[in-house]
C-alpha cells in the first residue's frame, strides 16, 4: 500500500485519514475535484434511467475502508432489530413497517460517535494481519453497507406464518428447532436466488430498483455538503424539516386521534345501514370513500408510493378500483356461488349456512385430509372478495411472466448471451467491476445447501412437516420460474 504523511497502511481497514478529519472528503461526489483514484464517468456515459441519472454518483472512491468494526457492530445491530420489529409488528391488523431508512438514519450519530471516541491504535502493526478499530471518520460506505444489512431484516418472514398457522390455527405442536430450520432454510434459499439472477436483476442499466434512489438521495443529504442557494434550503435541511414533522405529526393518528387511520364518511351518514358498511367501512367493507391520514396504513402493504413511477401507482389504483369497487360489488349483489350467505369482505371461511368453517375438524393429528369428516361438514366457501383476490392473484402470476416474456423477452436473451460483456452493463455495474466480485458458484453452493437442509429437515421431522422431499423440489422449481419475471417487474416498478 502507498505511504502517507501519517501511517504506513498495510491493511485496507486502516483509513489515511486522520481521526476527526472532515467526513466530507470520504464521500466520492462529482460536485468536487476528484483524485487519481477516483473513476469519473462522462456525463454521455450516464445512466439511461432518468431518475438514477440525477441521482446516483458516478464516482467510485477505492480508498475508503469498508469492512471495519463499527460497520460490522452497527451492521448486525440492525439487521437483530429490524427483523423482530418488523415480524412483531406484522401481526397488526395494519402492519406496520420500519423500513431500513430508518437504520440508516439512526446509525449516522452512532457512526460518528464510534469514529470519534473509539481508540485508532493499529494492533499487530507491521504484520499482513495489522488492524485498527478506528481507521478514520466515519464514511459512505460504511454506512452503505450497514443498510445493506438493516435492508436484509427489514422484511417480515414468510416461513413464520407456517408456524403461526399450525400453532394458533390448528393447535399443534412445533418445536422450536423445527421452526428454526424452517425459517433460516428458506430465508438463505432467497440469497442463492439472488446471486444466479443477479448478472438480469442488478447489473443491466434498465434495473433500476425506484425504492433504492430513495436511500441513495439520503445517503448523499447526510454527507454530502452542500452550499445552500439564495431562497432554498440544502438536502440535509428538507431532510430534518420532513423528518421533523412526520415524527411530530404521528402522535395524532398513532395516539391521540386514532380514527385517523381510515376515516370512512358513509358510515357515519348511514351508520345504521348494513349497505352502507358493506361499500363505505375501510375494516368491514369495501372502502369505498373512505381514506386514511395515517402515513404506516398508506404504505403498510404497498411501500411508500412516493417510491414508485407514477405509470407504477397508476397502474395499481386502476386495478384496485376495477377489483374492490367493480367486480366485487357485482359478484355479491348478483349472488354468484351464494354469495350473499357470506360477508363480503372478510378472510375466514364458511360452510353453506354462513357460519365460520371449522378446520380442525377435517384434518388428523398429521394434518392430513378426512374425506369422511369433510363430507359431513360440507364444502368450504370464501367471500366474495377473499375468491376474487385470489383469483386475480393467481392471474397475476400467469400474466407476469407473458409480459416479461413479450417486453423483455430478447434482452433477456441478450443478457445472457453477452456474458457480462461491458456494453450490456450498467455504468455503475462497470465501476465495481475492478473490485472481486463474489463468485457465481459461492450461490449455487449456498442454494444447493440450503435445499438439501430443507429435504433433510422436512423428511427427519416429517411428524411436525408435512412437505414430502419432492415437494420441496416443485416449490424450488416454483421459484426459479417466478424470481425472474417478478423480480424485473419489481425492479422497474417497485410492485411485486
Amino acid at each position: 500500500m502507498e505511504e502517507t504523511t501519517h501511517r504506513d497502511i498495510r491493511n485496507p481497514l486502516i483509513s489515511r485519514d486522520e481521526k476527526g478529519d472532515d467526513t466530507s472528503n470520504s464521500l466520492p461526489s462529482s460536485s468536487k475535484s476528484q483524485s487519481p483514484e477516483i473513476n469519473q464517468v462522462q456525463d454521455e456515459e450516464n445512466s439511461p434511467v432518468k431518475q438514477v441519472a440525477l441521482t446516483v454518483p458516478t464516482t467510485d472512491d477505492s480508498s475508503l475502508p469498508v469492512l471495519t468494526f463499527r460497520m460490522w457492530v452497527l451492521g448486525t445491530l440492525s439487521c437483530v432489530l429490524l427483523s423482530f420489529l418488523n415480524q412483531f409488528f406484522w401481526y397488526r391488523t395494519e402492519p406496520l413497517s420500519i423500513t431500513a431508512i430508518s437504520a440508516q438514519i439512526a446509525v449516522v450519530p452512532l457512526g460518528r460517535l464510534m469514529a470519534a471516541k473509539i481508540t485508532d491504535r493499529v494492533f499487530l502493526k507491521g504484520t499482513r494481519w495489522e488492524f485498527t478499530l478506528n481507521p478514520g471518520p466515519f464514511n459512505v460506505k460504511e454506512h452503505v453497507l450497514i443498510t445493506i444489512f438493516a435492508n436484509s431484516g427489514a422484511g417480515s418472514v414468510y416461513a413464520i406464518h407456517i408456524v403461526t398457522v399450525v400453532k394458533a390455527f390448528y393447535k399443534k405442536n412445533i418445536t422450536f428447532f423445527v421452526s428454526f430450520m424452517v425459517i433460516i432454510t428458506t430465508q438463505v434459499l432467497g440469497f442463492g436466488w439472488a446471486g444466479i439472477f443477479r448478472r438480469y436483476l442488478v447489473e443491466p442499466a434498465a434495473m433500476w430498483w425506484p425504492a433504492n434512489l430513495v436511500q441513495v438521495s439520503l445517503f448523499r443529504a447526510l454527507h454530502e455538503k452542500e452550499e445552500r442557494s439564495k431562497g432554498g434550503v440544502t438536502r440535509t435541511q428538507f431532510f430534518l424539516i420532513a423528518f421533523t414533522c412526520s415524527f411530530a405529526y404521528y402522535v395524532f393518528p398513532g395516539y391521540l386521534f386514532e380514527m385517523l387511520t381510515s376515516l370512512s364518511w358513509i358510515c357515519w351518514i348511514f351508520p345504521k345501514s348494513i349497505l352502507a358498511q358493506q361499500l363505505g367501512s375501510g375494516l368491514y367493507g369495501l372502502g369505498i370513500g373512505a381514506f386514511g391520514l395515517d402515513w404506516s396504513t398508506i404504505s403498510s402493504y404497498l411501500g411508500s408510493p412516493l417510491a414508485s413511477p407514477w405509470f407504477a401507482t397508476a397502474n395499481v389504483a386502476a386495478g384496485f378500483v376495477f377489483v374492490m369497487y367493480v367486480l366485487t360489488p357485482l359478484c355479491y349483489w348478483f349472488n354468484v356461488y351464494k354469495a350473499k350467505t357470506f360477508p363480503i369482505f372478510s378472510d375466514d371461511l364458511f360452510t353453506a349456512t354462513g357460519q365460520e368453517y371449522n378446520i380442525t375438524a377435517i384434518i388428523d393429528s398429521n394434518f392430513h385430509l378426512d374425506l369422511a369428516a369433510y363430507d359431513r361438514e360440507g364444502p368450504l366457501y370464501l367471500s366474495t372478495f377473499f375468491a376474487v383476490t385470489y383469483g386475480v392473484g393467481f392471474a397475476a402470476l400467469t400474466a407476469t411472466i407473458m409480459h416479461v416474456a413479450l417486453f423483455h423477452g430478447r434482452e433477456i436473451w441478450e443478457q445472457s448471451m453477452a456474458s457480462f460483456q461491458e456494453k450490456t452493463m450498467d455504468i455503475h455495474s462497470r465501476l465495481m467491476r475492478k473490485y472481486t466480485q463474489v463468485p457465481e458458484w459461492w450461490f449455487v453452493c449456498i442454494l444447493l445447501v440450503n435445499i438439501a437442509l430443507t429435504i433433510f429437515t422436512c423428511e427427519y421431522y416429517k411428524d411436525q412437516l408435512q412437505l414430502p422431499w419432492w415437494g420441496v423440489l416443485l416449490a424450488c422449481g416454483i421459484a426459479i420460474t417466478f424470481t425472474l419475471p417478478i423480480g424485473i417487474i419489481t425492479a422497474i416498478t417497485n410492485q411485486d
